[in-house]
């Protein structure tokens, strides 16, 4: 296991079918159009699009969709306004969460939110209620191949600037700061990694267990938010066994 607890990145990864890939396919969406209201259309000058299209490119997402993407948010066709909204609270056994969404209606995304964390032995918390459990990173994972050593990827990494690299069963997981973390990822690209994935997330300083029916409920209110729309990332602090990880 990779040492981080993105839910959604973990479930999209493992995602099949046409449904999944298409609820894939609309968060992105909803990521291209916030990048491109905030810097423009052209990835050659908008490092944050750029990085949602490397993200695009890496779940399979066809360059058409990435186009009308680009196209509607421009005001080419008709376009959207998203919102980024973070929030915190607490799952069950004290547990710590944290969601972002971007929302075209912040009560309607406020209130669901709260009703998953209601539903599930939660309770949804105030800005900086639990982001302070969190230090915010870039996670790389590298696919790891017969003919990748470790040690090759490490020099990789660190000629880089990254600032750790962990060895999982399947992957090589590479940290940055978040200022390096375009830099390193374009550099590894130009070496000819294959990425699994490539984003900035929250890691937890320290981790909790659940056991029972609490897991039970804390991977039902996981559930529950990664089905909503508005919900683009899941970060916690909880120890998921890795056979929930990977259903």
């Amino acid at each position: 296991m990779s040492g981080h607890s993105k839910w959604a990145n973990i479930k999209n990864k493992k995602a099949k079918g046409d449904a999944a890939r298409g609820k894939i396919f609309t968060k992105l969406g909803r990521e291209i159009a916030v990048a491109v209201k905030a810097g423009g259309p052209d990835p050659s000058i908008n490092s944050k699009l750029y990085d949602v299209i490397v993200k695009c490119k890496a779940a399979n997402m066809p360059n058409d969709n990435i186009q009308r993407g680009i196209k509607k948010a421009s005001g080419e066709l008709n376009a959207i306004n998203y919102e980024a909204m973070t929030y915190e609270g607490y799952g069950i056994g004290g547990s710590a969460v944290i969601v972002e969404t971007l929302t075209d209606n912040k009560n309607r995304t406020a209130g669901d939110i709260r009703h998953c964390f209601d539903k599930c032995g939660g309770s949804m918390g105030v800005s900086g209620s639990v982001s302070y459990l969190f230090d915010r990173k870039g996670v790389i994972e590298v696919e790891r191949t017969a003919a990748l050593s470790e040690d090759a990827v490490m020099e990789m990494a660190l000629e880089a600037g990254a600032d750790d690299m962990i060895t999982a069963e399947d992957e090589f997981v590479i940290y940055t700061s978040p200022a390096a973390f375009s830099e390193v990822r374009n550099f590894l690209e130009g070496k000819g990694l294959n990425f699994v994935s490539a984003e900035v997330e929250l890691i937890p300083q320290n981790r909790v267990t659940l056991e029972g029916d609490k897991l039970d409920k804390f991977l039902k209110m996981l559930d529950m938010m990664d089905e909503l729309d508005d919900v683009q990332n899941i970060f916690h602090n909880v120890d998921l066994p890795e056979e929930e990880e990977e259903d």
